[in-house]
Order: C-alpha cells, then sequence, then structure tokens
C-alpha cells in the first residue's frame, strides 16, 4: 500500500510540474475591430451548428454567393472563413475580383477562432 502512495505521490508531481512548463496560448493573430464584418462562407446548417462569435452566414456555394457580396460596402474590412479553408480561398478570391482589397481568409473554422480570439457560438 505504501508502495503504491508513493507512486500515486511520485505521478502527480510530474503531471503538476509538467502543467507549470505548458507555454499559454498565443495571442490572436488577426485583429478583430468593431468595424470588422465576419463572413462565414459554409452552408446555413453548417452555420448553425457552430459559427465565429458575430459573423455572418454567406454561402459561397450559394448562386446568390456574388449578389449578396456586392451589396456589402467595398471599402470595409472582412475576415472570411469556412471549414477548412477550401471554401473562404474560393470566396477571397471572387470578393477580390469584385473590388474587395481589405481581406483577411482566415482558414478553418478552428484556426479562424484561434487566429481572431473570437469564441465559437451556436445557435439555439
Amino acid at each position: 500500500m505504501k508502495k503504491a502512495l508513493t507512486g500515486i505521490t511520485i505521478a502527480v508531481a510530474a503531471l503538476l510540474s509538467m502543467a507549470a512548463c505548458a507555454s499559454p496560448a498565443p495571442a490572436p493573430s488577426i485583429a478583430v475591430t468593431s468595424s470588422t464584418v465576419i463572413i462565414d462562407v459554409r452552408t446555413a446548417p453548417e452555420y448553425v451548428g457552430g459559427h465565429l462569435q458575430d459573423a455572418i452566414n454567406i454561402d459561397v456555394q450559394s448562386p446568390d454567393f456574388d449578389t449578396l457580396i456586392a451589396a456589402l460596402p467595398i471599402d470595409g474590412d472582412y475576415i472570411i472563413y469556412c471549414a477548412t479553408g477550401n471554401r473562404s480561398a474560393a470566396a477571397a478570391t471572387r470578393m477580390a475580383n469584385l473590388g474587395f482589397t481589405t481581406l483577411t481568409d482566415a482558414g478553418g473554422i478552428t484556426d479562424a477562432s484561434a487566429a481572431t480570439g473570437l469564441a465559437i457560438a451556436i445557435d439555439k
């Protein structure tokens, strides 16, 4: 019994010392201001299942994508993301072709959340 307690004590001490060495989460690398528009370019069901806080949903695969995007101020500050980065890259290209210049492709939702510091929200 004494050996078991000694082993447990050593294991707990080792875990605590490793936790103290853990590096903090990196600071967000994409600045988000009060005027930044976050655009989730996934489908509506994907958006409802979880999206970045305050994001709007404009599905890049929708036939109305260019029309909906063109209704936004061209001089705005935009961050675009999707599930894995493929659709956001396509959306960024299409937006650039429409004349948008201040846009950031944040890639997939997990990377976008980490890079912006925005939480993933789920609609209820």
